[in-house]
């Protein structure tokens, strides 16, 4: 991935812990460096094909300076994803703020955060099996593409399953969707239980009916295990009512673990 760099940009701003920092102000200095790729831009001489880092640098200083935030922390999450959400051709922004003036009564010369926000693309498991099926999954992608740090990119057909598990219910509506997200896995998860929520989602029974089911799949090529959350999830290799809906968008797709496509687990579960 190429780089465009934007190297100690001076801004004075009002963001600090203590009352004379907010009213007062003081300097900060940052530095920007945005991954995209620049091969078509550098072939057509065009800008369009670029990030223009004129714009991103008065961008900087317009949030930096009308904004008063305690920590250098919160300053740099909002500058990544300003960029991030401002320019589609950036895959990744890091975000370097120096405090020079810190108030802290030693003699140093600079206090810094930096930090490195990007894209990422996650394939989710749609299902429900309680009232107005197709509604609830419609819903559930209609607000994924609401939601700022999100961007539905496919959604696969939806398909009739008998229930898994060995649960007497109603069959099941299932699909698969591909995300473009800013949110960390966790923070996916805790939004994908928010809109199982507003479907009214109940877990009662392991395996049982509901209104709605939304199921991390995959993570970029991530390998994750915690108590709450493991992606890739554990049973997607088993489940045909994941792996149809999910070949159809994303048949190339390798598992983390297995190397195996998409297309290839499902030929082995058949």
């Amino acid at each position: 991935m190429d780089k465009i760099k934007i190297k100690d940009l001076e801004v004075f701003a009002r963001h600090g812990v203590f009352p004379e920092e907010n009213f007062l102000g003081q300097k900060f200095v940052i530095s920007a460096t945005l991954h995209t790729s620049t091969r078509k831009a550098g072939l057509t001489d065009e800008l369009e094909y670029s990030i223009h880092y004129g714009e991103v640098s008065h961008l900087i200083k317009k949030i930096v300076e009308e904004n008063t935030w305690k920590l250098l922390e919160k300053v740099a999450e909002e500058l990544a994803r300003a960029i991030l959400l401002e320019y589609p051709l950036a895959q990744q922004a890091d975000i370097k703020i120096k405090k020079p003036w810190a108030p802290v009564g030693l003699p140093m010369d600079t206090v810094s955060v930096e930090i490195s926000r990007s894209w990422h693309t996650a394939y989710i498991a749609l299902g429900s099996n309680l009232g107005d099926k197709k509604a609830y999954l419609d819903q559930a992608v209609a607000l994924l593409q609401k939601d700022p740090d999100c961007q539905v990119i496919r959604v696969s057909d939806y398909l009739v399953t008998e229930p898994y598990g060995g649960v007497e219910q109603d069959d099941f509506l299932n699909g698969a969707l591909e995300l473009r997200t800013l949110l960390s896995p966790e923070e996916l998860l805790d939004k994908l239980h928010e809109i199982e929520q507003n479907a009214h989602r109940e877990r009662l029974i392991h395996w049982g009916p509901r209104t709605l089911d939304l199921d991390i799949l995959l993570y970029d090529d991530l390998v994750l295990d915690t108590p709450d959350l493991h992606i890739p999830h554990i049973e997607m290799h088993m489940r045909d009512f994941v792996l149809i809906p999910l070949a159809e968008i994303a048949p190339w797709k390798r598992h983390p673990l297995t190397g195996q496509t998409v297309e290839q687990m499902l030929k082995n579960l058949k």
